[in-house]
């Protein structure tokens, strides 16, 4: 195939592929302009759209950790609350205990003394003191027969004193000694009737109740008097210990 000389092509077929090559780089160069601007404002929507996400984020977490401004939540859930202080040392902690009790306890700073507000699967409420070695030292109870007691501990953690009211209305008051048993017992049953029992350190009762009068009822059997004690247990009997509810 013969090349065909520039001098052969006749002067306006020359100017005509002249024109037509401007013209293909003119429009050329127009699709490149038309493409980088498409891409920088893809960019721009695109960085736009994650400023946006980024916002939206801050103000979900800003709004769970400060709530915002006149904002209240109508519901919060969760199984478990934590307290900390400011140098991130638990203080307190509200929640669910894997035996279904619900408590709420409150920590003194570098101590484990507390206070512990429970309220146990099947329904008792109880209010427990604990020392700075996390020992209870006191315990308000209401049991699910509404019996309550009122128990203090030694640093031991020996009970050394109970007072009770059962739902028939008797009311008793236990002492104890160090080693938790039962030592004197005052009490009053639902007749009206009042005990009281002194122990001498063999086990050995020294005082005996007054038997009453003729036109009195007769004494209340143990069944009368509920579930706290106001007899003096045999020799070797101890008071329950106080426990953390």
């Amino acid at each position: 195939m013969t090349e065909v000389k520039a001098e052969a092509v006749p002067e306006p077929t020359r100017r005509l592929m002249h024109e037509l090559e401007r013209g293909l780089m003119t429009r050329i160069q127009n699709l490149e302009r038309e493409t980088r601007r498409y891409r920088r404002l893809w960019i721009a929507t695109v960085m736009g759209f994650a400023i946006v996400l980024g916002l939206g984020a801050a103000v979900v977490i800003m709004a769970g950790r400060h709530s915002l401004p006149g904002q209240v939540a109508d519901v919060v859930e969760a199984h478990q609350f934590q307290i900390r202080d400011a140098e991130g040392k638990a203080r307190g902690a509200w929640g669910i205990d894997q035996d279904g009790a619900l408590r709420l306890t409150l920590l003194a700073p570098n101590s484990k003394a507390a206070v512990t507000m429970t309220v146990l699967q099947g329904g008792a409420p109880g209010l427990t003191f604990s020392d700075t070695s996390g020992k209870a030292r006191g315990v308000l109870a209401l049991l699910p027969d509404e019996t309550l007691s009122l128990t203090f501990a030694d640093r031991n953690g020996m009970t050394r004193s109970v007072l009770g009211l059962n739902p028939e209305g008797s009311a008793t008051l236990v002492f104890a000694d160090k080693t938790g048993m039962t030592r004197a017992g005052l009490g009053v049953d639902s007749r009206g009737s009042g005990t009281f029992t002194l122990m001498d350190r063999r086990g050995g009762q020294v005082t005996e109740p007054e038997a009453p009068a003729a036109s009195e009822p007769s004494q209340p059997t143990d069944s009368d008097l509920g579930p706290a004690q106001t007899r003096t247990p045999p020799s070797g009997r101890r008071s329950p210990q106080a426990r953390p509810q």
